[in-house]
């Protein structure tokens, strides 16, 4: 009997243990995100910001953009050769930034996964210094190094390797190289985060299976690291769309961009409607492009660059 009631008691202690346990998962619910009113209100701030400061200019222009004079304005951006070059150039200087700033920003976020944390710190903090200092002091500096009598030309010529001065400014090539440098963090810190969810383990466990190391990369890292190639290509490339400084100081009024004729219309000619419609359709074009990335890779993965 002694016996008898240890077993029963051993095997309601037994059930109380797994009912407990039962029990203890089914109140331990996954965790909440925050919620409800408090938290609700700290958007308002944000989208009071966006109304006032983005979506009332953006309705006030589109509406000036066909009424001052009138729906014309479209037609003249569409007929006159002068703005279908202008779109053509802006074009032309994004893709060029885009691809210079790629084959940059790939071999660099590589050195920064493959380097010691100490390492990538100090990688980290040279592409973001040039955020410590103002976008026209950067531009101006590339004045002194890219002019005529600036460093490069003035080393070169030392050094005979040649003749006259490069033309390395006011032209396409000034423009590309002004835009790269400043574009070349929203490169880099994308295909960063897409290599560094990669296990350090794939690459070494495909060369032990017999492939060589170019292959492995290329077949196994480098389609890993797509969306953030992706993301950062779709970035810096809407971000060209619209750049004004840069083009402005290193580039030349005969290969103007968009943005450059719109304060030329807005400032000098006084012509607000065009200019507002030159705005309304560089803008349609932007969101043309980042419609065509989310069908690429998900907006998420754009903005965190695939984390």
């Amino acid at each position: 009997m002694a016996e008898l009631g240890e077993v029963d008691m051993s095997g309601a202690t037994n059930a109380t243990n797994a009912t407990a346990t039962t029990t203890g998962a089914a109140a331990a619910p996954a965790r909440r995100r925050p919620g409800g009113t408090g938290w609700n209100l700290l958007v308002w701030p944000a989208l009071v910001f966006l109304a006032v400061l983005f979506l009332l200019p953006f309705f006030q222009t589109a509406l000036r953009s066909v009424t001052d004079p009138g729906p014309a304005n479209y037609a003249i951006f569409w007929t006159d050769p002068v703005y279908a070059r202008s779109l053509v150039t802006t074009f032309l200087t994004a893709l060029v930034v885009t691809v210079s700033a790629l084959l940059i920003a790939y071999p660099y976020a590589y050195l920064m996964y493959r380097s010691t944390p100490v390492m990538a710190g100090v990688l980290t903090l040279l592409v973001i210094l040039p955020f410590f200092t103002s976008l026209l002091v950067r531009t101006y500096a590339w004045t002194v190094w890219l002019q005529q009598t600036g460093v490069i030309n003035s080393a070169l010529l030392d050094l005979g390797v040649i003749d006259a001065p490069l033309p390395l400014m006011r032209n396409l090539l000034g423009v590309a190289i002004g835009m790269t440098h400043s574009l070349l963090p929203f490169m880099v810190f994308p295909i960063y985060a897409s290599m560094r969810r990669i296990s350090p383990a794939l690459v070494p466990a495909a060369r032990s299976l017999g492939a060589t190391g170019a292959f492995a990369f290329r077949t196994v890292f480098l389609p890993l690291t797509a969306p953030g190639v992706i993301s950062g290509s779709l970035i810096v490339f809407v971000m060209s769309l619209g750049y004004y400084v840069t083009p402005a100081l290193l580039g030349s009024p005969n290969n103007a961009m968009l943005s450059e004729l719109i304060v030329n219309q807005v400032e000098q000619q006084v012509e607000f409607g065009i200019g507002s419609a030159i705005g309304i359709v560089l803008l349609a074009l932007t969101l043309v492009f980042l419609f065509l990335g989310t069908r690429v890779v998900r907006f998420k993965d754009i903005v965190t660059g695939g984390r």
